[in-house]
């Protein structure tokens, strides 16, 4: 069977995430949405997203297709239920299609289908930007125990202490010396490669990925993902990074979201709570307004690809775009387009050949190569979002 993963209607609530991404692959707990389907299914998936994503992220059909909806995290009784699809079925949640069946060439018409409701209590679904820290927790327990299941964990230095030890499982090739491991409220995954420094002090859920590194002395409390080769140091709270991003020094950052390849200049910090108590508005992509997100705790969402200088305060609730360069004294705004170059004082636009110069260094550094596919996306990006841009 061929199975295709799809955008779905939640794709514009999920920006600026899925500026440079589909929504597979998004990072919810230890692995992205897409590596979860995949490891389930045990086959491979192609995607249907935007058509400038396309030449990066394409879609391959076959005779015979199953399509997912990708908002949808996978559990083992949901990814056997899309298995079990046949010809002219298709699984639903209420009036939200989870997946169906279809041949190539097939125009999709719901009405000639045998509609089938999923009606088990483990659905997890990631609808807005908010829902990937504030539903991290469920998805790093459920993480945990497909990638785990079956296996050992390798041996945890007895300079290490721990509690929950069977809550604690370490890849091979992964350093933790001399750092406290709380795993009473929820497990805590080392990956491969991946280091802990010494004094730090975790509390699961938590999941370190493969080659991340945590600073010495830092402070990590549940809910938080360190994406793959990401570098995290001071405090964080219920955060995910997506990946290759940097944290590496003091200051907090709480119920926040980093796409790739960002970087927080030293003692950077964010509010989570406004002084006073209300609930927390985010800036939605699709009224231009800010949105009600029904939390008293929300921080910072960032996209791939932006920065910020030394000493950067964010207010509660900022989103910042992608390829955003931030620095300056005081608070910035609490939208700040993609492509922007400045502060609270005022931002210009951030020209593509200046921000593309950066982003070939920073992937080098890493032995990533910066493609004429990337460089189009984000040019694509770039165009998208000048309405928002100021200068």
């Amino acid at each position: 069977m061929n199975y295709i993963l799809f955008d779905g209607n939640v794709r514009d609530q999920l920006l600026p995430f899925t500026f440079t991404r589909p929504v597979a692959d998004i990072r919810v707990g230890i692995l992205t949405i897409r590596e979860k389907w995949e490891k389930l299914l045990g086959f491979t998936t192609t995607t249907v997203t935007e058509d400038y994503l396309a030449e990066k992220y394409p879609m391959v059909e076959l005779v015979q297709n199953i399509l997912i909806n990708s908002s949808f995290i996978p559990s083992e009784n949901l990814a056997n239920m899309v298995k079990e699809l046949s010809e002219d079925q298709a699984l639903f949640l209420e009036d939200e299609p989870i997946a169906f069946f279809t041949t190539e060439g097939q125009e999709v018409d719901f009405d000639s289908y045998e509609i089938i409701q999923y009606s088990q209590n483990d659905v997890l679904r990631i609808e807005y930007t908010w829902d990937i820290f504030s539903k991290n927790h469920a998805a790093i327990k459920r993480d945990f125990e497909l990638i785990t299941k079956g296996r050992a964990s390798k041996p945890i230095s007895e300079t290490t202490v721990v509690f929950n030890k069977q809550g604690i499982f370490v890849e091979e090739g992964a350093k933790l010396p001399l750092c406290s491991l709380n795993a009473t409220d929820g497990p805590i995954y080392i990956g491969k490669d991946a280091e802990i420094m010494e004094g730090c002090m975790i509390r699961g859920p938590f999941a370190l990925c493969e080659g991340a590194t945590v600073k010495m002395g830092a402070k990590i409390y549940g809910g938080t993902t360190v994406g793959p080769y990401s570098k995290v140091g001071g405090e964080v709270n219920n955060s995910v990074i997506f990946g290759y991003s940097n944290k590496g020094h003091d200051g907090f950052l709480g119920n926040s979201v980093l796409g790739e390849w960002c970087n927080l200049g030293a003692d950077t910090n964010n509010s989570n709570l406004k002084n006073n108590y209300a609930e927390v508005r985010l800036w939605d992509y699709e009224t231009e307004g800010f949105a009600r997100t029904g939390l008293q705790f929300c921080g910072l969402m960032m996209g791939d690809h932006s920065k910020c200088g030394i000493n950067t305060m964010f207010n509660t609730g900022t989103v910042v775009g992608v390829s955003a360069n931030i620095f300056g004294s005081g608070f910035p705004r609490n939208f700040i387009p993609s492509f922007s170059w400045g502060g609270s004082a005022g931002t210009t636009a951030y020209k593509t050949n200046k921000a593309f110069e950066v982003a070939q260094v920073v992937m080098a550094r890493r032995g990533v190569e910066f493609t004429k596919t990337d460089a189009k996306i984000l040019e694509h990006v770039f165009e998208e979002t000048a309405q928002w841009r100021r200068g």
